[in-house]
């Protein structure tokens, strides 16, 4: 195998592992934050809109510029900008400037989500075989390493600004250290050999595009839900200690994670139409059975039976996007990281308000039907990408695509 492909891939890794933790470890001092600004716990809800919406944007943003400068230019300066924005809310005093941090904060980890998934489609067409579950499990590790290190400082008395500046130095380092081991770009020739005269980011996003996209968001407003509310349901629901209660959702990640690990073996094997159609009747399954359970085992029995169904399924879409015009990858690829990322900000927001007229538990069932719709069109999986440049490998979103599941 080529070294330098050995190499982007490795890269690539190190890439999803950083903006995990970036994203971990800004979780794990929300508090301390919210503390020190003085903010409400409702307002800062409203200034969490402000990262999910500036998110968006960065992805929308450089989606097209990844097309027309490559992800090998895109990726690493994406992640310096994710990174040294990752002090600024250990620096905010009040909501104003709490608000400007987020806006950043968002703004670089929406331009490195997009750009980094963009350069792991390139490393999978290089591969030819299903990698790309293994490139977000990393980022549920960085998620996790981000909760250790935080619960270590915070221990140990550190503020919010030592830790989240020390963590962005550590983050920028890492970004240029990495960065030359990413892919050179390759131009995608036509039969002629001559290259595209239009830019990938003028181009009409394909129909196949948005109906991925639609399916992001559902499975990743699913995702929301079980962040948000899975702990709730055990602890308001089926009366669980809060101690307890915090296991629907360790055990609904845990799963997820193992499940990403081992999910590109499974679509190597019988392709990504089986992963997502079989997946989301998993995840139906799973959320089904802790919407309906008495008693708190079976409960988180459901839950990890939902982590593992929806694991492999949005590296799926990711990769389908990716794959289906090489040139217009990086655009592609924010349509559906863009619309998924609005489902999961949607989670909670669709799920609160279902609240004052139905039981929490009932709630559920709407996650479970997008997941059971998501099941049914999982055949647009099927639709054959476009054909590869001179050179390379076939695009590994076809190499089970003619397979019925």
């Amino acid at each position: 195998m080529d070294r330098s492909l050995r190499a982007g891939r490795l890269a690539t890794f190190a890439y999803f592992v950083l903006n995990g933790f970036i994203m971990g470890i800004w979780i794990v001092h929300i508090p301390t934050v919210e503390q020190r600004t003085g903010v409400s716990h409702a307002l800062l809800g409203w200034l969490l809109l402000l990262l999910g919406g500036s998110a968006f944007a960065g992805m929308q943003l450089v989606g097209p510029l990844t097309d027309r400068f490559g992800a090998r230019k895109v990726v690493p300066v994406s992640a310096a900008v994710c990174s040294a924005a990752l002090v600024l809310p250990g620096l905010a005093t009040n909501a104003w400037t709490l608000g400007g941090a987020l806006v950043v904060l968002g703004f670089g980890n929406g331009c490195l989500d997009v750009s980094m998934n963009a350069h792991a489609v390139r490393v999978e067409r290089g591969y030819a075989r299903p990698i790309m579950s293994a490139f977000h499990a990393l980022f549920s590790i960085g998620g996790v390493l981000a909760a250790l290190v935080g619960a270590l400082t915070l221990r140990a008395g550190w503020s919010a600004a030592t830790t989240l500046g020390i963590m962005a130095l550590l983050g920028i380092v890492t970004a240029g250290l990495v960065a030359p081991a990413l892919l050179r770009p390759e131009p995608v020739l036509h039969e002629d050999g001559a290259r595209p005269a239009a830019s990938a980011g003028k181009r009409r996003t394909p129909r196949r595009i948005w109906i991925l996209a639609v399916l992001a968001f559902m499975l990743m407003l699913c995702e929301g839900v079980a962040n948000d509310w899975s702990t709730l349901q055990l602890h308001d629901v089926l009366d669980a200690p809060a101690a307890t209660a915090a296991f629907a959702y360790g055990a609904f990640a845990t799963a997820m994670t193992v499940g990403r690990l081992v999910t590109d073996r499974v679509a190597a094997r019988v392709g990504p139409v089986a992963v997502l159609r079989w997946g989301s009747a998993l995840a139906a399954v799973g959320l089904t059975l802790a919407a309906l359970s008495p008693a708190v085992p079976p409960a988180l029995v459901g839950w990890a039976l939902f982590g593992a169904g929806l694991s492999g399924c949005i590296p799926q879409l990711f990769s389908a996007a990716g794959h289906t015009d090489p040139e217009a990858a990086g655009t592609n690829v924010s349509r559906v990281a863009g619309l998924g990322y609005l489902g999961m900000l949607a989670g909670p927001a669709v799920i609160g308000p279902l609240t004052a007229f139905v039981p929490l538990n009932v709630t559920f069932f709407l996650p479970v039907a997008f997941c059971v719709l998501a099941g049914f069109t999982a055949r647009i999986l099927h639709a054959k990408p476009s054909a590869p440049a001179e050179g390379e490998k076939t695009p590994v979103a076809n190499t089970k695509a003619s397979q019925e599941v």
